[in-house]
């Protein structure tokens, strides 16, 4: 079985930064895209940041230029690096993985969440 554990959230003023981690552990073989989704209260999970193995990214147009994200692939760890927050940051926060195990095929893998609030 594979674990994603997220770390990093929290409640942050206008303009200040946070970081997330997010550590897959498990019988793993192999990681392809990772990933961070948001979801805010009424609103559906939106794809936020992802990062191939190769360390393409991609961003949602609105973390654009505040938002990095990187990975760590010896240590199976992913991060988002939030800058420049704002009040519309504010949601629950998840890590995605694909992941192939020594007893499975590639599957998706999802965290807790971790809750980011950003105050005006």
């Amino acid at each position: 079985q594979v674990q994603l554990v997220e770390s990093g959230g929290g409640l942050v003023q206008a303009g200040g930064s946070l970081r997330l981690s997010c550590a897959a552990s498990g019988s793993i073989i192999r990681i392809n895209n990772m990933d961070w989704y948001r979801q805010a209260p009424g609103k559906q999970r939106e794809l936020v940041a992802s990062i191939t193995s190769g360390g393409s990214t991609n961003y949602l147009d609105s973390v654009k230029g505040r938002f990095t994200i990187s990975r760590d692939n010896a240590k199976n760890t992913v991060y988002l690096q939030m800058n420049s927050l704002k009040p519309e940051d504010t949601a629950v926060y998840y890590c995605n993985a694909g992941v192939q195990t020594r007893f499975s095929r590639l599957n998706d893998y999802w965290g807790q969440g971790t809750q980011v609030t950003v105050s005006s």
